[in-house]
């Protein structure tokens, strides 16, 4: 673990591809040269020696390319990189390129601006007080001399790489040929800043967007730059011509990022119901279009509101993007919108035209800017062409292209536009607050083909490929039973080789006694006269179990040495209950599971403020490209929704926790009350039903919150189990790679997302010799628990090894690790530091702290180890740490 590495990630709160990216950036700049004057070929192999995908640098300087899904962080990566160069390897200068103006004014606020609430460096401690300069395209001159007089340690020039063309080209003046602006002299500094910049022994280059600049002219004058390290980020890892990056190391793609189901929104693609343009107009067609958008747009910020109300967190304000044909056709739209027949002029000043003929205006530019501000009163934004990267706003929910778009296009550019989540980068599990909708009527069948795709952003996996011949990601089943097991199976290999007759068959009689015994003992743990495995030497269990193994022998296809080999079993069964002991750990068996549970709502009053809704026209449909659910949206009344109090009391009896029996009155109550609210604002009362119609599921889950504030739930707790005294060791069964499928478990794996694929080895406490982790923590826990003089014996205990039950019987526990010391024994949980108090948790905290207390009152009576549970933090898990320290620490 690199301690600055680590530091920084927790600092800056990184998730865990970027976690991934830093670790890398880490281990190869250890293992880099990091000067102007490197062998390519010689850099291009310590790369290639971790990373196959990395075939060729494509510059005249070593530089790697890190291929993330956009809405991820690539910012917050450039800035932990910075810091972790400047505070690892004291590099102070960094050239960071930008594709555009857009990105360009973004970096200089995300690098430059501590009171910026996106700045990269909050965190980091070293920058307090001498905090990086940032140096732009239009401040170098005087910014450089500045610097040089006040001895800024970190340096960041930010270049927009239009800018950084055009300084490079020369011009004329009175027919005199000028040298290219950026390689003038300079009055301040006495040499040209390109010169100045070029002779930097230590400057880093990081490209955002990298995709942009792989074409000849940019390559080439980045070539000039001579810098020790290029950083390249994309998410679209190919060049102009199609080609696909060469030198990727990492690779986080949107299809990866929307099956973890956590950095981004879920893309959906919206119609109305039955659409068919048959005779209408196009300008009929986008009407209906920023019809349904609205109704989409309505729904969302109600779901917002009531999340925000709900959690008690930040109210998030949506908007509508509108991507128009041309600047006319964007003016005509504004109008629209803005005018008294647009839904009763309920839009008028909500509207936003931001384009090239308006972008200049002051008042427009600060709204744009400020969208994500719950004070900006803008809801639709309409733009020409505003699909750019580096807009990176995070309450963006639906887009309307009304100009011509290929489906392709729609969803590898459109979808890219909008899906960052506004709730500190994750999905909060509310699916309309995690949605993305874009409205294509005209283009849905066709978008939902191209989403199907497998070659699709939304469905590959991975667009960095290695040459087929270097593949080595075929898996296959691998069973690792216990130590006792695969002693057996050593044993049996040796016997094989034995060429006597007579030998081998004492040998294979002594082996079949051995796995006898082994295989019936833990039948016999139900025993009044077993209370530990020691109780297993008693003459009358052991006859018991020879019994048992004679009878058998006896069934099924006759061993004719079965005689031999239970006289053999009489011999050494003491000798196999010492060594059963030695390799298990006495885990006590029980059966944990929760008494009934009985939930009851008292009765009050519904608070009628947010009973506020408005009949919605038509009917739309909405489908997600990525998971294939689909939902309809009333907009249109028909008129026949039936009672209305019965619809909302309906809805609300789909939550788990509420009995209509039990809460009839209530519910009749409540419902009643939400009517007449929603009724008392609907200035058309024949409006009153379908709107009832559209928000029941709304109106009832707003029941639903003030009821959970009145919800007693009387529960019996945990049942008290039969114990039985100990259970055998269950075998695990995991994939592991065809080709270098395992590990050392002392071994480095880097990047850490790789951990998951291998299989480790070279246990000597443990009751497996093989293992596979989830986490990094995991492995390192398991390097402190192999080494520890404290510890006898350890497991990662198979899923099926505890029948610890929890959430209403409906789930299992399954712990991470029983470590088993002189003293007691303890049940791990591993998890990172962000988690330990969410709700899932601290529930299975319970259960797992329950089973230590009726396993330690049972090994209590019966002379065995008290058995404790500890949480882990992930970040307090590392390879120096002691097991003493870890249940010091943490110790409940």
């Amino acid at each position: 673990m690199n301690p600055i590495a680590n530091n920084i990630k927790q600092r800056l709160s990184l998730r865990e591809p970027l976690q991934d990216s830093l670790d890398i950036v880490a281990q190869l700049t250890q293992a880099l040269s990091l000067n102007k004057e490197v062998d390519l070929a010689s850099e291009l192999e310590k790369v290639k020696a971790h990373f196959p995908t990395c075939t060729d640098f494509e510059r005249d300087f070593v530089s790697i390319a890190f291929s993330i899904a956009t809405g991820v962080g690539k910012t917050r990566l450039m800035g932990a990189i910075v810091a972790y160069l400047y505070l690892q390897n004291d590099i102070k200068n960094f050239f960071i390129l930008a594709p555009n103006l857009t990105i360009y004014d973004k970096l200089i606020e995300d690098f430059g601006n501590p009171a910026y609430h996106k700045y990269v460096f909050n965190g980091i401690s070293e920058f307090v007080h001498n905090r990086p300069v940032v140096i732009t395209g239009d401040n170098y001159s005087s910014t450089q001399l500045s610097i040089d007089q006040g001895g800024a340690n970190v340096r960041i020039n930010i270049f927009n790489i239009a800018k950084f063309n055009s300084d490079n080209k020369g011009s004329k003046k009175d027919g005199v040929s000028l040298a290219p602006k950026i390689k003038r002299l300079s009055e301040y500094l006495g040499q040209s800043y390109w010169e100045y910049l070029t002779g930097l022994d230590d400057l880093v280059i990081l490209m955002d967007e990298a995709h942009r600049y792989h074409a000849d002219a940019s390559k080439n004058a980045i070539n000039e730059l001579k810098p020790i390290l290029g950083i390249e980020l994309t998410a679209t890892p190919f060049d102009e011509k199609g080609k696909q990056f060469k030198n990727v190391v990492y690779e986080y793609s949107l299809a990866q990022a929307l099956s973890d189901g956590k950095f981004v929104k879920n893309p959906a693609i919206a119609t109305r119901k039955n659409f068919q343009k048959g005779s209408l107009t196009d300008r009929e067609v986008e009407i209906i279009k920023l019809e349904d958008a609205i109704s989409i747009h309505q729904d969302t910020k109600n779901e917002l509101e009531i999340y925000s109300k709900s959690n008690e967190v930040k109210l998030v304000k949506p908007f509508i993007l509108v991507v128009c044909k041309d600047i006319a056709h964007a003016k005509e739209i504004y109008e629209l919108i803005n005018s008294d027949t647009f839904y009763d002029g309920q839009y008028k000043g909500k509207a936003l035209q931001i384009d090239s003929s308006t972008k200049k205006e002051e008042d427009i530019e600060k709204q744009f800017v400020s969208l994500e501000s719950p004070d900006n009163e803008i809801e639709i934004v309409i733009h020409v062409n505003m699909l750019k990267e580096g807009w990176d706003v995070t309450n963006l929910y639906t887009i309307v292209p009304l100009r011509a778009a290929n489906a392709g296009i729609l969803i590898e550019q459109t979808i890219g536009r909008g899906l960052r989540l506004p709730y500190e980068g994750k999905r909060t599990g509310v699916d309309k607050i995690d949605k993305l909708t874009v409205v294509a009527h005209e283009n849905f069948n066709a978008v939902i083909e191209a989403a199907q795709d497998p070659n699709s952003v939304l469905n590959k996996m991975s667009f960095v490929e290695i040459a087929e011949e270097d593949l080595s990601t075929k898996t296959i089943v691998v069973t690792s039973q216990p130590v006792m097991v695969e002693t057996f199976v050593k044993e049996q290999e040796k016997i094989n080789v034995i060429t006597n007759p007579q030998d081998k068959q004492k040998a294979q009689n002594n082996l079949d006694a051995k796995k006898a015994i082994i295989n019936a003992l833990p039948n016999f743990n139900s025993l009044p006269e077993v209370r530990k495995v020691e109780d297993l030497c008693k003459e009358e269990v052991k006859s018991q179990v020879i019994k048992q193994i004679e009878k058998n022998l006896s069934e099924g296809q006759l061993n004719i040495f079965a005689a031999q080999i239970v006289e053999e079993a009489k011999v050494v069964y003491d000798v196999m209950v010492s060594e059963y002991k030695k390799n298990i750990i006495e885990i006590p068996r029980m059966d944990l599971v929760q008494g009934e549970t009985r939930a009851e709502f008292k009765h009050f009053d519904l608070d009628i403020i947010e009973f506020n809704f408005q009949a919605l026209e038509q009917e739309i449909i909405r489908l997600g490209l990525k998971d294939k659910q689909v939902e309809t949206l009333k907009a249109k009344s028909s008129g026949l929704y039936g009672n209305p109090i019965k619809l909302i009391i309906s809805e609300l009896i789909d939550f788990p926790e509420i009995d209509y029996d039990e809460n009839a009155d209530l519910l009749y109550h409540l419902a009643t009350q939400a009517y007449e609210a929603i009724k008392s604002n609907i200035s058309n009362e024949a409006e009153l039903p379908q709107a009832i119609f559209q928000f029941k599921a709304t109106i009832a889950e707003r029941i639903y919150n003030q009821m959970k504030k009145h919800f007693i739930l009387h529960t019996t707790g945990y049942n008290k189990p039969n114990i039985l005294p100990f259970q055998k060791i269950e075998q695990w069964s995991f994939s592991s790679l065809v080709n270098a499928g395992y590990k050392d478990y002392r071994d480095i794996v880097s990047p850490t997302n790789m951990i998951p694929k291998y299989v480790f080895r070279g246990f000597e406490k443990a009751c497996h010799f093989e293992y596979k982790f989830d986490s990094k923590a995991e492995q390192d826990l398991a390097f402190v628990l192999e080494n520890d003089t404290s510890v006898i014996k350890w497991l990662r205990p198979a899923p099926n090894q505890f029948r610890i039950y929890w959430d209403n019987n409906s789930k299992r526990y399954e712990p991470d690790f029983i470590v088993e010391t002189e003293q007691s024994i303890y049940m791990l949980e591993v998890k990172r530091s962000d988690q330990i108090e969410e709700e899932t948790v601290l529930a299975k905290k319970i259960a797992a702290e329950r089973f230590c207390k009726y396993a330690s009152e049972y090994t209590s009576v019966h002379q065995g180890k008290n058995w404790e549970y500890l949480i882990l933090p992930h970040n307090e898990v590392s390879r120096t740490v002691s097991m003493k320290y870890l249940s010091t620490m943490f110790k409940g």
